[in-house]
């Protein structure tokens, strides 16, 4: 069996008076895509932002590798090897596509070459070449499916060991959003990346996915593989039914 690299133990969280999270837990093994389900508000950003410690959990514990990051701020979780692509990408729409895509390597240059740096910002090239067509131009004038593009190369850059992402084909057109999932799969087999994916298109994910969390008003409701998940008549009827293709 694969190591566990992250779990995740009774952990709740609170926006003010407001209690998000109840009690989560979760596992991923090293070398999985598993995927985050549920509704609008169901809390999946919120886990999202309490495992990469850009919110601080209430009560429970975030552990990787079985060291206890539950506390540590989002600056020294990716130093760790975990980085965040989050919801509607958040891309820096005044610098080009370069410098965005160097942000994304910038703490590792105390301790790798600007040569070495350099040779997996081709390697980023090389997978979106529409990047390279315009790496001189600024971030916010690219389209969406181009930003996405931008926003998962930089993450890339950091060398994480787990990618946590975020509606990656939120607001996108069809045959881009099925391209970037796509490139999903790819960066797990290709860049040896586990992967945490939230996503609206619950057929979509499931399809890509070994494993699935269905969150529910901010509390696990089920958990299995892909197949089990996508065969259980409560996610049928509510995320896969011809009414309810998109979360």
């Amino acid at each position: 069996m694969d190591k566990t690299i992250l779990r995740v133990q009774n952990l709740t969280a609170h926006y003010g008076p407001v209690q998000v999270l109840h009690d989560i837990n979760l596992n991923i093994a090293e070398g999985e895509i598993v995927s985050l389900l549920g509704a609008n508000g169901a809390g999946k950003t919120t886990l999202l932002n309490c495992i990469c410690g850009l919110h601080t959990a209430t009560t429970g514990r975030v552990e990787w590798n079985d060291q206890d990051i539950t506390l540590l701020p989002a600056e020294r979780v990716v130093r760790l090897g975990m980085a965040h692509v989050p919801e509607r990408r958040q891309i820096f729409s005044t610098l080009s596509v370069e410098d965005n895509l160097w942000l994304g390597a910038s703490y590792r240059l105390s301790k790798v070459s600007r040569k070495e740096i350099l040779r997996e910002m081709d390697e980023i090239y090389q997978r979106f070449p529409i990047l390279a067509q315009r790496k001189w131009q600024l971030g916010g004038t690219l389209s969406g499916g181009q930003q996405q593009m931008l926003a998962i190369g930089r993450a890339l850059l950091s060398r994480p060991k787990l990618l946590l992402l975020d509606e990656p084909s939120l607001g996108l057109a069809p045959l881009i959003a099925k391209e970037i999932l796509q490139i999903v799969q790819q960066i797990r087999s290709e860049w040896k990346t586990t992967i945490l994916l939230v996503e609206q298109n619950a057929r979509a994910a499931l399809a890509i996915s070994d494993r699935a969390y269905v969150l529910s008003t901010g509390t696990v409701m089920l958990e299995g593989t892909a197949a089990e998940i996508a065969r259980d008549s409560r996610v049928q009827s509510a995320y896969l039914g011809e009414a309810h293709t998109k979360l």
